[in-house]
């Protein structure tokens, strides 16, 4: 197809330049992501907010933190503190916005 010899070193980044391609996965698993704010709309999903806030009672594990759930979304939006992320995914016209604007 574009005639790339298994000895050339190409990366996928290059490949996918010529053929006029983007990675389209990484967009869809951000949209994903920040879609699931919905949750924090309702009280019956009290247990699966506590989740994602991190709140849920235990040990931590040894060594570095691992980048929570909600601290991807915050880099993602550019939203400094939870709490605003949190009040904003109660507003449904804003929280459309958020995720319409998601690149």
């Amino acid at each position: 197809m574009l005639k790339i010899s298994w000895t050339q070193k190409v990366t996928n980044e290059e490949v996918l330049r010529r053929v006029g391609c983007q990675r389209e996965l990484w967009k869809t698993v951000k949209k994903k992501k920040v879609a699931y704010l919905h949750v924090l709309r309702h009280d019956r999903y009290r247990l699966l907010q506590l989740i994602m806030m991190g709140k849920v009672a235990g040990k931590r594990r040894i060594g570095r933190k691992r980048k929570s759930w909600l601290r991807n979304i915050r880099e993602w939006t550019g939203i400094a503190s939870a709490a605003q992320l949190f009040s904003l995914a109660r507003e449904k016209e804003n929280y459309q916005k958020l995720t319409a604007n998601l690149h």
